[in-house]
């Protein structure tokens, strides 16, 4: 693959791929067309193509995709065949949500720790994992190989934790603290942020809603 740069939207869309054709593959299905792909989409067949041209194409004129090789490639960029070590800070209902979500695993992101600051927390069993106070972090963090934190807390506690995180080795973090942390440029932060999420989709009833209403309106007059 060319050294060039993937724009976010596409690499947005990877993780879609993989879904769908990880579903086309439990359905026994073997070749697809990037038509048939589109339709199954949603997405059309020539921003399919575009975005896999990206990567090198993996498709053949007049033949389509191999389901599975096109899997295992875009898992392979994915960076899935590799285990990431993982750690959770917040074990309210979201950190716990995540901690007993177990495709995590199947995907290869292994949670080894789950951090809290409510000390009514520590000691308690997610999935075999005792929750530990974040007093006991920094020390977790030098004896353990830790790829990924994933901050589930108040927006006080991730920008007080992150300087923390980024001294002891930490490069990947996932964010779902209502901010936007400050990082070195060797450190990757991809953000999820729930709130944003809800009001895009409150936008777009809202717009549904508009047009429909002034529908309406026309019918009247």
């Amino acid at each position: 693959m060319e050294d060039r740069h993937i724009s976010k939207a596409v690499i947005a869309r990877l993780p879609r791929y993989y879904r769908y054709l990880g579903i086309l593959i439990e359905n026994k299905v073997e070749r697809i067309s990037s038509g048939e792909l589109s339709r199954i989409m949603k997405v059309t067949a020539s921003q399919i193509r575009q975005d896999l041209n990206n990567f090198g194409g993996f498709g053949q004129q007049g033949y389509g995709y191999n389901v599975k090789y096109l899997y295992q490639e875009i898992g392979r960029l994915l960076g899935l065949e590799r285990t990431y070590h993982m750690i959770i800070i917040g074990a309210g209902n979201l950190g716990q949500a995540l901690a007993n979500y177990v495709k995590f695993e199947k995907r290869g992101f292994r949670i080894i720790g789950i951090f809290d600051r409510d000390p009514k927390l520590e000691g308690k069993t997610i999935r075999d994992i005792p929750v530990m106070m974040t007093s006991d972090l920094e020390e977790f963090l030098s004896e353990n190989e830790v790829d990924i934190a994933a901050l589930t807390l108040p927006r006080s506690g991730a920008e007080e934790l992150c300087p923390l995180l980024v001294k002891n080795g930490i490069h990947g973090i996932w964010n779902f603290a209502h901010t936007d942390l400050i990082v070195p440029d060797d450190v990757i932060v991809e953000n999820v942020h729930l709130s944003e999420s809800l009001m895009q989709l409150s936008y777009r009833l809202n717009e549904a809603h508009m047009v429909k209403e002034a529908e309406k309106a026309a019918i009247e007059e």
